[in-house]
């Protein structure tokens, strides 16, 4: 199917069972019920919130299971599951065996665009281990100040299947899509899509690197326009080679040194694009200044970077581009500058919650005192010391499996001082705060980039990045 291309479903008495309350599950429910459909809706969980929602779908006519998301209800054609929801799940495995397909939320939404006459608005579509939320959001931005009715939808928190099926008609959707919601998505087909980078992760999901890696590949299926990969990520330009793409589609390289024709670098301090002008062996079109991008930490210019490659492959003009970065403000918890004390510099990137993230997050500043730790995710963390043991002034370790981080350590960096806090409720923050300002000297970074989960302590990783800023805060009132 093309791209441009709707496709028709008569949901009319289909039966359709959705595998799980929540987010994605109960706004789909609700749609294919709409829409005729006879739903069953499973759910492990059986508490009281669920039974909260069951109440309010099974008041719509629609059938609800608590407590029992293993077993296929009978006379199931179809099969629509959260992103969340693993494969080897026995409901999925009784699926498989009868026949019955199985989507996820982005393949419905994806099926039910230009529903009811709506305009079906094509997906500039962005997925990677990392930086998949900042890039959607700059897209969004670049498009809105092209003029362009647009939103960030997706994995980035709007529903999909709200942004399809609302009121607003939109000109282009920028849409944050999750290797779960990949592996659920068998027809998506974008105008364009990047795949920012890969490296480990959610493996215990996917079952190995090779399956997390295809499962993110297939946001270039069917691609129209451009596949908008990595140069220094040569596996992201593997996954290009191997899609199968509309003909005349462009692979478009994004780099953070002088770009070669068909790719967007940066040159003397500006993002310049040889892929979308006249003559891209000899052109090279400026979109926008190094310092135009907030922050200008080198992962975050290619970020912008990739974001640019996307717009433009929609037909976006340089000077959107250069506005649009402009008007751009990075989430919290991303890289954000907290405060300055004494000539220190305090950075919250609480997000960074792999090795991946933290190593462009060490990458960005020349001398550390990093706070690290937390739920390793079963991570190992020898190639990120390795990397990072020339810029560290000194690390402050908490969480419960700051001792993997700490041998690693021992074994790269022995010279670089280490506080282990022994300790993992939430008031270790305001410790690992006071710690890292007694190692820290004039023109040095304390960077909270945990490189692990934040579960064993902080609610998520916004609560954690909350009580560092609030702990750095209270700091600064102190000195004032």
């Amino acid at each position: 199917m093309g791209s441009q291309e709707v496709s028709t479903v008569d949901w009319q008495g289909k039966y359709v069972t959705v595998a799980g309350l929540g987010v994605s599950g109960i706004p789909a429910a609700r749609a294919l019920h709409e829409r005729g459909a006879l739903v069953t809706v499973v759910n492990d969980g059986d508490d009281e919130r669920a039974r909260a929602q069951a109440a309010e779908l099974e008041a719509l006519g629609i059938t609800v299971r608590l407590g029992d998301g293993a077993t296929l209800p009978p006379s199931t054609e179809l099969v629509v599951t959260a992103p969340g929801w693993q494969p080897d799940k026995p409901l999925f495995l009784a699926a498989a065996e009868a026949g019955v397909p199985v989507w996820g939320d982005v393949e419905l939404a994806w099926r039910l665009r230009g529903d009811n006459g709506r305009k079906a608005a094509p997906w500039l579509a962005v997925t990677g281990t990392n930086g998949k939320t900042t890039t959607v959001r700059m897209l969004a931005s670049i498009l809105e100040a092209a003029g362009l009715r647009t939103a960030a939808v997706g994995n980035i928190g709007v529903s999909l299947l709200d942004a399809v099926l609302g009121e607003t008609e939109y000109d282009v959707l920028a849409v944050e899509l999750s290797s779960y919601q990949l592996h659920w998505a068998p027809s998506l087909r974008a105008h364009s899509a990047a795949v920012l980078n890969l490296a480990p992760d959610h493996l215990d999901w996917h079952g190995s690197m090779e399956a997390y890696a295809a499962d993110k590949g297939r946001v270039y299926e069917g691609n129209t326009v451009a596949c908008v990969y990595n140069v220094a990520d040569p596996a992201t330009e593997d996954l290009v080679r191997e899609a199968d793409v509309e003909e005349g589609c462009r692979a478009i390289g994004f780099t953070l040194g002088a770009p070669g024709p068909s790719q967007l670098g940066v040159v003397d301090g500006i993002l310049v694009d040889r892929a979308f002008v006249a003559n891209r062996q000899k052109q090279a079109q400026e979109l926008a200044e190094v310092t135009d991008v907030d922050p200008p930490a080198p992962h975050n210019i290619a970020n912008a970077l990739a974001a640019a490659a996307l717009a433009r492959a929609f037909g976006v003009e340089p000077a959107a581009v250069r506005d649009g970065l402009r008007a751009f403000r990075p989430d919290a918890h991303r890289i954000e500058h907290v405060a300055d004390i004494g000539e220190v510099a305090y950075v919250d990137d609480s997000k960074a919650t792999n090795t991946h993230a933290t190593e462009a997050s060490l990458a960005a500043y020349d001398s550390i005192v990093w706070i690290a730790g937390g739920l390793a995710k079963g991570a190992t963390f020898d190639e990120l010391v390795i990397g990072a043991a020339k810029r560290l002034r000194g690390v402050v370790l908490m969480g419960a499996d700051r001792a993997l981080i700490h041998e690693a350590l021992t074994r790269h960096a022995p010279e670089v001082p280490v506080v282990d806090l022994d300790r993992t409720d939430t008031g270790a923050m305001s410790e690992a705060v006071a710690r890292a300002a007694e190692l820290a000297r004039p023109g040095d970074t304390v960077l909270l980039a945990p490189a692990c989960a934040s579960m064993d302590m902080f609610t998520n990783y916004n609560k954690r990045g909350e009580a560092f800023a609030d702990a750095v805060r209270a700091r600064a009132d102190e000195s004032a």
